[in-house]
């Protein structure tokens, strides 16, 4: 399904780009990583129309074509923020609370905002729990530093990069599906597609994280929504110490692992992964049942 370019506004006034899928059902405000686009949901968001929702994929603040913010302002909260004001705009134009699907960064941001206020209608947290392992963050990390600043020379250099750091997914065979998450330079050098400022600015997304998870485990814990935390088996961002924890906080909350999956739960097992969320949502009467 080809999806309708559309402009949103975010909560400090700035330009968010989002695209929507299908009209006049449920809406879905899907949320994407850290470093990622809103082309990580394109698979699911098509499944998700066909079946009569209405999501809506959005590039994060200095993400994809998003506005790169001044002076920085990439703090959990000011992108919980941001979600908070996104419902908002698709409650006020469809009169109903919006479904949230969020991964990793995208979770916090919807955990955050549902925890300020009560603002969405189901709520789905991809491979993300107010804990994260510190490893596995890490390693994240550096994967996202790694040609911050001189950038990579070719297409074929970056998805070395991502190899090096995804070593059991399946190699496609071409790096020109990279492209849409790199941006090529004036010195002909290729960046990933989001602020630097994101991850080494005055208000990186490392900034206020204790305080951000405090608000985070007490979201949780008020949590009485139909939820969905999915997991992948393979991640090293949310281990078993990590799920025993958000049961404890949210023991009303639906769990499912994606066997073979790390972190990048949907660009890992893409089908497996909308199987679960379209399971869910139906089931919740968000959704259609399988044709």
């Amino acid at each position: 399904m080809i999806p309708t370019p559309v402009q949103r506004t975010g909560a400090a006034g700035n330009r968010l780009v989002a695209d929507a899928y299908g009209a006049d059902g449920h809406p879905v405000l899907m949320l994407h990583g850290g470093g990622q686009t809103r082309q990580a949901w394109s698979h699911v968001a098509g499944r998700m129309a066909a079946r009569g929702l209405s999501p809506i994929a959005v590039d994060q603040r200095g993400h994809g074509d998003s506005e790169w913010i001044a002076g920085g302002g990439y703090t959990f909260f000011d992108f919980g923020s941001d979600a908070g004001a996104l419902a908002e705009t698709v409650a006020t134009e469809t009169g109903i609370r919006p479904v949230a699907v969020g991964a990793s960064l995208g979770g916090i941001a919807s955990l955050l905002a549902q925890g300020q206020a009560d603002r969405f209608g189901a709520l789905i947290l991809v491979d993300v729990t107010p804990s994260l392992n510190a490893d596995g963050v890490a390693r994240v990390h550096r994967f996202m530093t790694k040609g911050l600043a001189d950038g990579f020379g070719s297409l074929d250099e970056a998805a070395a990069a991502v190899a090096d750091y995804l070593p059991n997914r399946r190699p496609t065979g071409s790096s020109k599906g990279l492209a849409k998450n790199l941006r090529l330079s004036p010195d002909g050098r290729y960046r990933w597609h989001w602020d630097p400022a994101f991850i080494d600015g005055p208000n990186s997304v490392a900034t206020r994280r204790d305080a951000a998870r405090a608000e985070l485990v007490a979201a949780a814990n008020a949590l009485d929504i139909p939820t969905l935390r999915v997991r992948g088996g393979r991640s090293d961002i949310v281990t078993e110490a990590e799920i025993a924890e958000f049961r404890q906080l949210a023991p009303s909350a639906e769990f499912v692992d994606i066997a073979g999956a790390g972190h990048m739960v949907a660009g890992d097992r893409n089908d497996v992964f909308g199987d679960a969320v379209l399971d869910f949502l139906a089931r919740h009467g968000f959704a259609a049942g399988p044709p």
